[in-house]
């Protein structure tokens, strides 16, 4: 089937004189996650992952992911034709290196300019004028032989409280302005779905579990115009935007109406899509900056903080009677990996304003585990035993904030090498949030006190080792992030008061197992002294971690300390919201070592 959809495919290309047809994975506005519609990639490599990338030429296809995908696309894409590029990997080609490489002279690369953003059409722009071709940024082949594609999402969209963010629309629209005047921009347009939800404080269900609405926004000095589906839009939305003078277009009238516009546009190039940026470029004078949106929602304010702590309560509740009902249940019933997803969503949703999880939950049982974005279905999915290790990384989308945590749970007898393998990635953890950094520190300066334990066994992780995470909007949020190398996100970002990362490495042993224990964290200020201001990280994650699978032997003093005071914590926290007898299970998962 997939070869016959690349047959189909390039049957179009040999009609327009295509040599290389770009699939990326996004919509028209650069998400990391996207709804059915733009699932072009997966329908045409049948690689479901989140990241990637798809190339088909005349007589090759190509699919790229990174580290946390290397096992599941591989497996995905057998029997097609593809061949599985693992990016990031030493040697491994990019996808641009591959056009660069293969593009013959005057050749001809295509893809929907929608769907790619201004940085990369420039740089293939470049290329095949180089090689005097053509780019063709106005075809959506795949969309051609697409017959049941589903249509676009109509869900209604809903308004976020000042209680809950802090800040008022006319608020932040001002911090905007301000910002525009001083790049003397006459307007900026915004297309980043993140960063309309947090500017308007509007939240709306067109990506699964990412609480966005598709749309545009054009802000002008006296002038705002929110370009969206009018039937996403209640009359308290359609009031509550008249009131702070924000006018409605629909969705694709953006394309037309920046011909009206003049003067000095303000776009973000790694976001905006091609399209629109050669519709402005043609006419305008174009700054091309990051949208200032960026790190105005990456530093928290005081009431999302305390928000996001409620939050954080709530979801340790449900990750905890979670917990509790597995190791209890383990042996006397059958348990699979979606029952266990379905069951942990069902402790979430008695939660109050809880809407709807963060990401698909992983749910996997040993050796399923070492996939890092693995996902179970009543298809495929292993029924679990009362021995071995089960890997749950999860979350929830609440009124109050969005939440990220990952457990491994003992579910009997374990191998004796995952024990070590599940104390050396706890040491690093805890390493990471016991940190106190020099303001300007980075993620990059961070990482190895993640790692360190890991690669002294001479052992590492194909991921990052934290992301920044929104407030009810994408559970990875840039700009900075934890890694010891920059790649995709901003690692060499500053981590500032204020804003939220995660600390969850791991251990990824193909066929073996996998293994992987995530915390929240939020950046606060520390002592400050002669030597500059000192940061550190407060923890707003609370739920057991899994004593059973401790190997004291590889347990060092500070790591035993700094678990016991959580546990404390945790009991603190999380007891007064259980039952008597999940109380008396909870005293003994969060006993002093």
């Amino acid at each position: 089937m997939i070869n016959d959809r690349i047959l189909k495919l390039r049957e179009l290309m040999k009609q327009h004189q295509v040599d290389i047809y770009y699939i990326p994975t996004s919509d028209y506005h650069n998400s990391e996650y996207v709804g059915d519609y733009f699932q072009t990639r997966k329908f045409m490599s049948g690689f479901t992952g989140s990241a990637g990338v798809m190339i088909v030429t005349t007589d090759h296809a190509y699919l790229w992911s990174d580290g946390r995908y290397y096992i599941q696309a591989q497996d995905q894409i057998k029997g097609s034709e593809i061949i599985f590029m693992k990016q990031g990997e030493e040697g491994v080609e990019t996808p641009f290196e591959l056009m660069r490489n293969q593009l013959p002279d005057k050749g001809v690369i295509a893809f929907d300019g929608r769907t790619v953003t201004t940085n990369m059409g420039k740089l293939l722009k470049q290329l095949t004028d180089l090689r005097g071709g053509k780019l063709l940024a106005d075809v959506d082949f795949v969309g051609d032989i697409w017959n049941d594609r589903p249509a676009l999402e109509v869900k209604p969209a809903f308004l976020l409280d000042v209680k809950y963010v802090g800040e008022s629309v006319e608020s932040k629209l001002a911090k905007v302005r301000f910002k525009m005047q001083e790049a003397n921009a006459n307007y900026h347009i915004l297309t980043s779905l993140d960063d309309i939800a947090y500017l308007l404080n509007i939240r709306g269900r067109d990506i699964l579990s990412t609480p966005v609405i598709l749309s545009y926004l054009v802000i002008g000095k006296d002038s705002c115009v929110f370009y969206c589906d009018e039937r996403k839009l209640s009359d308290d939305i359609m009031t509550y935007l008249k009131e702070n003078g924000i006018s409605i277009k629909g969705y694709d009238d953006v394309y037309t109406d920046v011909d009206d516009l003049s003067g000095t546009i303000w776009l973000d190039p790694e976001i905006v899509n091609y399209t629109l940026y050669e519709k402005v470029s043609k006419e305008m004078n174009v700054y091309e900056k990051e949208n200032p949106t960026i790190m105005m929602k990456a530093i928290k304010n005081s009431v999302e903080i305390e928000n996001l702590r409620i939050a954080h309560i709530k979801d340790g509740v449900a990750v905890t009677k979670f917990m509790y009902w597995l190791k209890n249940n383990i042996g006397k019933m059958e348990i699979d990996e979606v029952l266990a997803d379905r069951t942990l969503t069902a402790f979430r949703e008695d939660q109050s304003e809880f809407i709807e999880p963060s990401f698909d939950t992983i749910s996997a049982y040993n050796a399923n585990a070492a996939m890092m974005h693995y996902h179970a279905t009543e298809d495929n999915k292993d029924v679990l035993k009362p021995e071995g290790l089960l890997l749950v990384d999860s979350g929830g989308q609440y009124m109050n904030g969005t939440t990220d945590i990952t457990r491994t749970f003992a579910l009997g007898e374990v191998n004796p090498v995952w024990k070590r393998d599940f104390t050396l990635v706890l040491r690093g953890m805890s390493a990471l949030s016991r940190a106190k950094f020099l303001f300007g520190c980075t993620g990059i300066n961070l990482d190895i006190l993640a790692r360190q334990p890991l690669w002294n066994m001479g052992i590492d992780y194909r991921s990052g080792t934290g992301h920044g995470v929104g407030f009810t909007l994408g559970v990875h949020e840039g700009p900075h992030g934890i890694r010891w190398r920059k790649m995709f996100r901003k690692e060499d970002t500053p981590l500032y008061e204020g804003m939220v990362v995660t600390d969850e490495p791991g251990v990824y042993e193909e066929g073996s197992h996998g293994i992987r224990i995530e915390n929240e964290l939020i950046v606060k200020k520390d002592v400050q002294n002669e030597y500059g201001q000192f940061m550190s990280f407060e923890t707003i994650t609370f739920a057991p971690i899994d004593l059973d699978m401790i190997n004291k032997e590889y347990l060092d003093e500070e790591t035993k300390v700094w678990l016991n005071t959580y546990h404390e914590e945790v009991y603190k926290k999380i007891s007064p919201y259980l039952t008597d007898e999940e109380n008396a299970w909870l005293k003994k998962y969060t006993r002093a070592i």
